[in-house]
């Protein structure tokens, strides 16, 4: 590996793309040597740390969303990004500058060890172990009142989980996906995800697979940290009002809060909720460890938190009638089709579907089809080294004769043929990768 002259943003971004190409997964030991070797920069971080399946983006907006609502400064790490990967570094709801991004990655750069790497040896971060650590230089600098880190890949072996202290762990819904990596059984993979749990550090999680459940308690009780479920009983659907949700959320201080969210997706009760009870065991711990309210968290700051918060690509409405969803596995796309199936809306529905090859895109297709809530069909393939092949997509079709489904070569000119053939009263929905997502919108600019 040989070291390169990069001066500019554009070179940092192209360098930080090919890092897959040339390096190999570190070990945990790797990643918390790295980061001491940068000076410790997540020391005096107030970190909420996130893991799941499905739903730990959103949960990051309603966490955000809501500690802003009650004046607090937060920082946010998230993944993946649908447009830019300065997405993924966020502070005060700002995005991090080019000239930030280039600062801190030659920051990062100039800190491995060129000399070794050189001759074919030494540490090099991967693509993802290269952001966290230039999160934790970005934050350590901007000193907000909170830091939130989603994982990437599971939880024990994420880079994230290099940090050396954290006040709460958030576990979302934990579904099969990434068995490759993380098991291909509910329980080995939750164990994956439990790997956030610190020794007396309290974990909020979603209490809606026993399987998963059960994991999670133990490593919990192993670690003598405090365990908080989150479940239906925790919130009560009221009504789709204007595209918003209304719904109650079960306060463990205030009782039933009535809140309303902008989206017409289900499943962010859920997220919502979750949210809310980690924030509410946060004050509660920062409140016995410092003896004052640290986090004022009242119903009034909950609901205002809750309807100022957005969320890229999880059933966003990007145009008039045109739904845009992240679902990109097969527990997700089942809270996708729940949320479709009480949208609602009585005239003709549209999906476009494209997805990538490692996801179970059949078991996708057959939740989708077997839905029957989609009128027309569109499938189209994605400008990605990981998309699902032509071919292949085709093969699990064929399986469905009954089912005509158009096929577009690339999401603009699918786009462009599905906005102009558009019968009045047709809702569309374009769901299957995030990946699908960002090149969504980057067409529609």
């Amino acid at each position: 590996m040989k070291r390169q002259r990069i001066t500019a943003y554009d070179q940092a971004v192209e360098y930080m793309m090919n890092i897959p190409k040339f390096t190999a997964k570190n070990t945990m030991e790797d990643t918390r040597g790295f980061l001491h070797h940068l000076g410790d920069p997540d020391r005096d971080l107030c970190i909420l740390h996130v893991a799941g399946t499905n739903g730990k983006g959103s949960v990051c907006a309603y966490l955000r969303s809501v500690l802003e609502a009650a004046g607090k400064r937060v920082a946010v790490f998230t993944s993946p990004h649908l447009e830019d990967v300065r997405e993924r570094f966020v502070t005060d709801g700002e995005m991090v500058s080019r000239e930030t991004f280039l600062e801190t990655f030659l920051e990062v750069y100039d800190s491995l060890d060129w000399t070794v790497l050189e001759s074919g040896g030494g540490y090099h971060p991967t693509f993802f172990e290269y952001l966290f650590f230039m999160a934790m230089l970005i934050f350590s600098r901007e000193k907000p009142d909170y830091c939130i880190l989603e994982t990437g890949l599971g939880g024990r072996l994420d880079a994230t989980n290099a940090v050396a202290r954290k006040e709460i762990a958030v576990i979302t819904h934990i579904g099969l996906d990434h068995v490759e990596y993380l098991g291909n059984t509910l329980g080995s993979i939750a164990g994956e995800k439990a790997g956030i749990i610190r020794e007396g550090v309290p974990v909020i999680y979603a209490d809606d697979c026993p399987e998963a459940g059960e994991v999670i308690r133990g490593r919990a009780h192993y670690l003598s940290a405090d365990s908080y479920p989150v479940s239906k009983i925790d919130y009560r659907f009221l009504k789709n009002s204007n595209k918003n949700i209304d719904f109650s959320y079960i306060s463990r201080y205030y009782g039933s809060v009535s809140l309303s969210i902008p989206t017409i997706a289900r499943y962010q009760m859920e997220n919502c909720s979750l949210a809310l009870r980690a924030l509410e065991v946060l004050a509660q711990r920062q409140q016995a460890a410092f003896g004052e309210a640290r986090l004022q968290l009242t119903p009034e700051t909950m609901e205002r938190g809750v309807r100022a918060c957005f969320w890229p690509g999880r059933m966003e409405e990007v145009l008039a009638g045109v739904y845009l969803d992240g679902a990109h596995n097969e527990d997700g796309m089942r809270a996708f089709l729940e949320s479709v199936a009480a949208d609602g809306h009585k005239g003709s529905r549209h999906l476009l579907f494209a997805v990538v090859r490692d996801k179970d895109y059949p078991a996708m297709l057959r939740r989708i089809i077997h839905s029957g809530l989609f009128d027309r069909l569109s499938i189209t393939y994605l400008e990605n080294s990981r998309a699902a092949a032509p071919d292949a997509l085709e093969r699990e079709l064929a399986a469905y004769p009954e089912i005509r489904a158009l096929q577009y070569p690339s999401v603009p000119e699918a786009l462009r043929a599905i906005l102009t053939d558009r019968p009045p009263h047709e809702r569309i929905y374009i769901a299957g990768s995030l990946y699908l997502a960002g090149e969504v919108k980057a067409a529609l600019h």
